[in-house]
């Protein structure tokens, strides 16, 4: 059962992680800590929606375990905050172009 939950929270991570693939250089352009090694996040931009993807089925499967085996009342607060950081990397990545544009406005 704890496999599950900790599998839910490496594909909430990783989720949140390609989530920011396109925002964070952009912030770290602000920063000042620019270079062609921001580059890298361009190829990991084209597997987003796919991590994203296998992080939900991964939130789903622990959720289903856990309530399978009666310990969801144990385990809520832990899916509760991978739920909360994959619906975050959902919620950056459909909102994308918005933050770049308010990034941009700050430099």
């Amino acid at each position: 059962m704890m496999k599950s939950i900790w599998a839910s929270y490496i594909g909430s991570v990783s989720a949140l992680g390609v989530a920011t693939c396109c925002v964070l250089p952009m912030a770290m352009m602000l920063l000042g800590l620019g270079g062609s090694w921001l580059a890298v996040f361009g190829t990991i931009a084209a597997a987003s929606f796919y991590v994203l993807a296998i992080a939900t089925a991964l939130l789903l499967a622990a959720g289903i375990i856990c309530y399978r085996r009666a310990s969801l009342a144990h385990m809520k607060g832990w899916l509760l905050g991978s739920t909360i950081m994959t619906a975050l990397a959902w919620g950056i990545v459909f909102n994308e172009a918005r933050i770049n544009d308010f990034l941009i406005t700050l430099m």
